[in-house]
Formats: structure tokens, sequence, C-alpha cells
């Protein structure tokens, strides 16, 4: 059990907690979000083509979508933080402004493949 507390080492001896750096934490979470998001939107996607009709848009219009709107998106959440200056990057009283980024940054990455696909989807069967 103690081997899962932060700061113990199996040497025996405890070392300090390294403060939480906002700015790298936002950075692996657009890195992540963007990986889920692909993988997402190409499962999502895929069972969207297998309903609609052959020689769909949807695919196309699905990753204008990604790299029109979502990397610059991400790459918005990301440069926020990037621009906090080293002496406030452990800050604790950034935390809830990183937690709020964060779950917005996860909403998008994981609701949004479902909604564009809905929403194209829906386009492609009225057309």
């Amino acid at each position: 059990m103690a081997k899962a507390l932060p700061g113990h080492r199996d040497d025996g001896a405890t070392h300090p907690v390294r403060p939480r750096d906002w700015r790298k934490g936002m950075s692996d979470n657009v890195a992540y979000a963007l990986l889920v998001y692909t993988g997402l939107q190409i499962f999502v996607t895929m069972h969207a083509i297998q309903d609609v009709a052959r020689g769909s848009t949807l695919p196309y219009l699905s990753l204008i979508v990604l790299v029109a709107a979502i990397i610059p998106a991400c790459r918005r959440f990301e440069k926020r933080w990037e621009e906090i200056p080293a002496e406030r990057a452990d800050d604790p009283a950034l935390r809830p402004l990183y937690r709020r980024d964060q779950a917005l940054l996860w909403l998008l990455a994981i609701g949004l493949p479902f909604a564009l696909t809905a929403l194209f989807t829906v386009i492609e069967r009225i057309l």
C-alpha cells in the first residue's frame, strides 16, 4: 500500500512530491484528447458510413472539421496554459481553472465525434 503513495520509493526513503506544472499537464491532456478524438471519430464515422449510401461525403466533412476546428481549438487550450510564467506554473490557485479547461477539453474530445457524425448523417439522409 505504501508503494502507491506519492513520494514513496522502493529504497525506503521518501522524497518530496514535485508540484504540479499546470502547463505540462494541459499539454499532456491536449495530446491524449486528440488521440481519443481521432480514434472515436474513425470508429463512429466508420459505423455511420455503413448506414449511409455509398459515395458519402461524411468522412471528408469529418476530416475537414478535425483539421479546421478541433486542432486549433485544442491549440488554444494549450497556448493559454503555455503563457503562464514559470513562477506560477505550479500555483495551486490555478487548479479550478485547470480542471474547468480539462473537463471542457475532454467533453469536446469525447462528445464531438458523436455529435458531428450524427449531424452529418442527418444532413446526408436529408440530401
